[in-house]
């Protein structure tokens, strides 16, 4: 009951329908009682007096119920249909919509498998407790209640007789109840971590068939069925000892029917025709008990798929976007002041980084891995909110600006450029929706993308692929950097944006980097020292503290960490082009 609850609010954005549908099937529940008059009137009217002429008419109006019954019934199964579409488009767009409102954390421990069950396969069976549920169980109990009432008019001591076995109904669906979440939830757990799996794998087929992995992999994921299957047959065995001994048990007031009730007929307390109409009636107050059950088996499995949806659902979203001042950007002056910050809220990931960016300068961040870099790119973009001291923009702390004002305001290349499955059109024109064509072939020729894209099939319509696969590595970060230039925001950042490709590539996309940091206050992330050394101003990090800082010369001069790092990575990555110029 408290899952229906839960999920009652989605029905009731379509009342109408809602009503409709429980009208048609109520309606059809009242006219079960039709045909057993009619029986009771055929053999004690018809039969037993010798009145053949009401024998039409009886027979004529059990038609009409008969079939008013299937009609209304069809007229149910379409509005059940249309509204549990509906519902389920609803839930899953909420779904995604408070997906979309998470802080970036809420998603470092969750595999993006689980998220996809959850969004594909949970709102489903949930979405089976809210109509179902709602229906089946309103329909069966009022089943109950009418069949019920004609029975005890007729005869209250046989119909006590018939509702012998329903305490024992209710004693088997309390334990199946009791005992049926813990399997339900194992289900569901195992279906998310194959499903999880599977992702993983068909996003790295790649490295599959490159290291011959496909022989291990196979037998992992039959380790993964295999656990799905056990779970599966878990709730199946005991369902198949459950729903058997219920019918069996319901089956037994048809026996204890015909037991009294043809003793009753024998004493003359009973006419044969309410007899018959008991029995004729009898399947319809017992079926509802089986549908209840059927119902009870449903509302376990979707209770176990609600507790994952709802815990996307009513988890703490970020701040709204829109939440707070608008950014006063006028220069691009940036400052970070004694920053503090850690992912795990254990070790500090940022211990008190001070650093300064001016209008117009490239700042570059150098260290080793886990020093913190990206990180305070991620703060600067409030992807993550920092635990102290304070990050401005123009002497405006960032922690009062609306995230949809700070972020229009920066523009993001890295080193993984991440295209979405569509056109290159489409992916350009998520940094400015109104671009003409004559905009898109301006940024792709500032990006070195242009005779690559001419080239292609069908040029800007050309489509790429899930994440990019179409294209090359440079070819893809080329069309990044012409999506920043699109966005031409006064702010930029540059992370590995020149890693992983041939000397060539680097060197155009070099060249496109230097027209998109043009006139803009910009931080890079690098390994490669002809990234690095241009910078106006050089940050070397080690475990989440400044340790140097300066220009590439004066840096080489003090022979620290930098220079040791300019003849380690850094160097390893160039032509042993010389240190000092």
């Amino acid at each position: 009951m408290k899952t229906i609850l839960r999920v009652l609010p989605w029905l009731r954005r379509y009342p109408l329908m809602a009503f409709g549908q429980i009208s048609c099937a109520v309606l059809g529940t009242l006219l079960v009682i039709v045909s057993p008059n009619a029986i009771k009137s055929v053999i004690d009217e018809v039969i037993e007096k010798n009145q053949p002429d009401k024998l039409l008419p009886w027979v004529l109006l059990a038609t009409a119920a008969y079939f008013a019954k299937d009609l209304l019934n069809s007229l149910r199964i379409n509005l059940n249909n249309s509204l549990e579409q509906r519902v389920i488009c609803d839930i899953r767009s909420d779904l995604y919509e408070r997906l979309q409102t998470l802080p970036l954390n809420w998603f470092d421990n969750k595999p993006t498998g689980d998220l996809m069950t959850t969004v594909a396969e949970d709102v489903n069976a949930m979405e089976r407790v809210l109509i179902d549920g709602v229906e089946q169980g309103l329909v069966a109990v009022l089943q109950i209640a009418v069949v019920g009432a004609w029975m005890y008019f007729h005869s209250p001591q046989l119909t006590l007789i018939a509702m012998s076995p329903i305490p024992f109904l209710i004693a088997g669906a309390a334990w199946y109840s009791f005992s049926a979440k813990s399997r339900y939830k194992a289900v569901r757990q195992s279906t998310s971590e194959m499903n999880s799996m599977l992702h993983d794998n068909i996003s790295g087929i790649r490295q599959i068939k490159a290291y011959h992995m496909e022989r291990p992999q196979l037998g992992r994921f039959n380790d993964f069925s295999h656990r799905l299957r056990a779970a599966t047959l878990r709730v199946m065995r005991v369902w198949s000892v459950y729903n058997p001994s219920m019918n069996f048990i319901g089956a037994m007031g048809i026996v204890l029917v015909l037991l009294f009730g043809g003793r009753e007929v024998l004493a003359g307390h009973l006419s044969k025709g309410e007899f018959m109409g008991f029995l004729f009636l009898m399947p319809y107050f017992l079926e509802p008990t089986g549908r209840l059950h059927q119902l009870n088996q449903i509302i376990q499995a979707g209770r176990a798929a609600a507790d994952r949806v709802f815990g996307i659902l009513e988890a703490q979203p970020e701040a709204n976007a829109n939440d707070g001042e608008p950014l006063r950007l006028t220069k691009g002056h940036v400052t970070f002041e004694d920053v503090r910050f850690t992912y795990s809220g254990k070790s500090a990931t940022l211990a008190g980084v001070s650093l300064e960016a001016l209008p117009g300068q490239a700042v570059a961040l150098v260290g080793p891995t886990g020093a913190g870099k990206s990180t305070i790119i991620n703060l600067l973009t409030r992807f993550y909110e920092y635990d102290g001291g304070d990050i401005r923009i123009d002497g405006q702390s960032i922690r009062h600006v609306s995230k949809e004002s700070l972020r229009a305001a920066i523009g993001y290349v890295t080193q993984e450029s991440f295209l979405f499955n569509g056109t290159i059109r489409e992916n350009l024109l998520i940094a400015h929706r109104g671009a003409t064509d004559d905009d898109l072939w301006r940024v792709l020729t500032a990006a070195n993308a242009a005779d690559f894209t001419r080239r292609l099939p069908e040029g800007l319509d050309t489509q790429v692929g899930e994440r990019g696969v179409r294209l090359s590595v440079g070819e893809k970060q080329r069309i990044s950097i012409a999506r920043a230039l699109l966005k031409n925001p006064p702010i930029l950042l540059l992370d590995e944006a020149t890693a992983s490709v041939d000397t060539e590539t680097e060197r155009l996309i070099q060249e496109a980097l230097e027209r998109l940091m043009a006139d803009r206050t910009t931080f890079v992330i690098a390994h490669r020292l002809s990234t690095v050394r241009h910078a106006d101003r050089i940050y070397v990090l080690n475990l989440g503290q400044i340790v140097e800082q300066g220009t590439h010369d004066q840096l080489i001069r003090q022979n620290g960490r930098y220079a040791s790092l300019c003849r380690t990575s850094l160097m390893a990555l160039e032509d042993q082009e010389p240190l000092l110029h």
